[in-house]
């Protein structure tokens, strides 16, 4: 066991659902749960801004904006062993200068740090944006490291130089003094990605796709680590989950969250689940096997929607029991939570079963 991980209990009982409006404006969400239970939610494409609720959120308190410009970077990690927070915030769309930032104080306050990073095995710098939250591995030979998802964007995003881009990782065992580079995601093209760890110590990597010239681009990429997210095995296309609109090859930024559920691998994924020219019906769906397959999808919102980013309630503080997820609404980005007896009573999907001790 790990003691930020507990019963199943929380998440099930009665179905609860309810969303609120937390920012207003501009673009791209990441949601952190401290290890106090605080949800911090970042965003900001012009201004990187910050948000916390300390009551599992429910109410959020008043925005702080700590960097002007301020592109966010994703990827922001709380660190287990620490109770630090990090975020990853460039100048503009990157590739651009990166700034990142700590807070030793659950959120309030936030001070940078210097950037050291080291090039990847292709001896490129690596971007940040635009990922789903990092993670401190638990389990295995490398608990206590931190990994967040990065990406190489080969000068620039623009079409030509889509097949030289690729997604990728960064982690820490200093507790953010010093980042090394995962190798990269075995499939080109690919960037925007999420990790989640299993209960084995098995990370899991799931990529969003933009390059038109690939097999099936309108899916979902994943593959598996077992060295700590130093490298990808295994990848494949996940033929059960979309990558944003179906009309066109260009993908869509996803969440990942695995519960924090002693010894089952319950993840939780975010897209868009539409087919129309526009991005909108963000979606969530569920998999009780560690990602080997995801029998239900349970739709959050019908409205336009896009980016979105998910993490889930530490056992033990007001978030406990709840599954988050930050979202870009029309104008506004948006705080849904639930728990997972709401998910459940969504549609199947045909891809394996829910299995009976989910329920019970």
């Amino acid at each position: 066991g790990n003691k930020f991980e507990g019963p199943l209990k929380p998440f099930v009982g009665k179905a609860r659902f309810a969303k609120s409006t937390v920012f207003k404006g501009e673009r791209f969400p990441n949601i952190l749960v401290t290890t106090k239970g605080t949800l911090v939610a970042t965003y900001g494409n012009k201004r990187f801004r910050v948000r916390r609720s300390e009551d599992g959120g429910k109410t959020w308190g008043k925005e702080m904006v700590i960097a002007q410009p301020g592109f966010q970077g994703g990827g922001g990690i709380v660190d287990e062993n620490t109770g630090d927070l990090f975020v990853f915030v460039e100048e503009k769309h990157p590739p651009a200068k990166l700034t990142i930032f700590r807070s030793s104080d659950d959120g309030k306050t936030w001070k940078s740090v210097p950037v050291n990073i080291a090039k990847d095995s292709r001896g490129n710098e690596l971007s940040m944006h635009m990922n789903d939250a990092g993670i401190t591995l638990r389990h295995g030979k490398h608990a206590g490291r931190i990994i967040r998802p990065a990406r190489d964007y080969a000068g620039k995003n623009e079409s030509a130089r889509w097949p030289k881009h690729y997604t990728s990782a960064i982690y820490s065992d200093d507790h953010g003094k010093t980042w090394k580079p995962s190798e990269p995601f075995p499939e080109m093209g690919t960037g925007e990605a999420c990790i989640a760890e299993l209960s084995d110590g098995t990370l899991y990597y799931n990529s969003r796709v933009h390059w038109p010239e690939v097999k099936t681009p309108t899916r979902r990429r994943e593959a598996w680590s077992t060295d700590g997210g130093h490298t990808w095995k295994d990848w494949k296309i996940i033929g059960v989950l979309p990558d944003g609109r179906q009309d066109r090859a260009y993908g869509c930024m996803g969440g990942l969250t695995r519960l924090p559920v002693d010894g089952r691998d319950i993840l939780v994924f975010s897209n868009l689940d539409t087919s129309n020219k526009t991005r909108e019906r963000i979606t969530v769906w569920g998999s009780f096997d560690g990602g080997k397959s995801w029998p239900i999808k349970r739709l959050v919102d019908a409205g336009p929607s896009a980016y979105s980013s998910m993490n889930s309630g530490r056992p033990g503080t007001p978030s406990e029991g709840w599954i988050y997820l930050h979202y870009e609404a029309k104008g506004q980005s948006t705080l849904a939570r639930f728990n997972l007896t709401w998910l459940l009573a969504g549609e199947s999907t045909g891809n394996g079963k829910v299995p009976n001790w989910v329920k019970k």
